[in-house]
């Protein structure tokens, strides 16, 4: 441990830390972006995906398939928190990064209702679990990343910046959305008239970010903690089992749930 503890803070004060928590704050605050434009965007999409005639069922039904990307959040923090435990971060990231991005931009070409039915919610309800399931794993993943690069000391302080993505992407959003809807009729924005909605624009803009974020993450390396510890075998074999099985580790989750 104690020759962790000291390549650990040797490597420290040699990373740019700031480059690691901008270039996972970035990132992260992308995904939060694909996340919430689905939700800015509720009054206008929603009577597009789901049968016509009643807009408040839509409504609600659309609400719900966004609530949907909240529920499946924390199976996604699962499932590629144990890809980042065995594989490594970085490449979790990018795993989740691609799988946000994809389906935003995805949104963005779907068909509604009258084009292909009862498929588009459906497509709408696949995508959004996806994105959910991607969030879960980018949030933690990057919290960790950050976490395993700094000193212990200022370690809280540090990981702040990832929690500060969450708001800053909603912020985002509605910023493109107003910058968008400024730029065109109400009629075009909704899809009523011109050659492309401008409700799908912000979609589309995804890929443009993702892509600036995937360049930068290509640049990241592993953390210093898990490329010592992989390094040299000390790896968990099963990370999900150790943590909620072994009582000492799950009574430390439980306090911090």
């Amino acid at each position: 441990t104690n020759d962790l503890g000291a390549f650990y803070n040797d490597q420290v004060s040699k990373a740019k830390i700031w480059q690691v928590i901008g270039a996972s704050s970035v990132g992260t605050m992308i995904e939060w972006y694909d996340f919430y434009i689905f939700g800015s965007l509720a009054g206008i999409i929603a009577p597009l995906f789901y049968p016509p005639g009643n807009d408040t069922f839509a409504y609600i039904a659309y609400l719900a398939t966004f609530a949907v990307g909240f529920v499946v959040r924390p199976f996604g923090a699962l499932f590629f928190g144990r890809i980042g435990d065995l594989v490594g971060r970085k490449y979790a990231f990018l795993v989740t990064l691609l799988i946000m991005g994809g389906a935003t931009a995805v949104i963005g070409f779907l068909p509604t209702y009258s084009q292909i039915g009862i498929a588009a919610p459906i497509a709408l309800l696949f995508i959004r679990i996806l994105q959910g399931l991607a969030l879960g794993g980018e949030y933690g993943g990057a919290a960790v990343y950050v976490a395993e690069h700094v000193p212990d000391e200022k370690r809280g302080f540090y990981t702040s910046f990832i929690q500060i993505t969450a708001t800053l992407g909603l912020f985002v959003s509605l910023a493109v959305i107003l910058i968008v809807q400024n730029m065109m009729s109400a009629e075009q924005f909704a899809g009523k008239t011109g050659s492309i909605s401008g409700w799908r624009v912000p979609f589309l803009i995804s890929i443009f970010l993702v892509g600036i974020s995937l360049y930068i993450r290509l640049k990241m390396k592993e953390s210093p903690i898990f490329s010592q510890i992989k390094s040299t075998g000390m790896t968990s074999a099963n990370p999900l089992i150790e943590a909620f099985t072994k009582w000492e580790n799950l009574k430390i989750v439980l306090i911090s749930l």
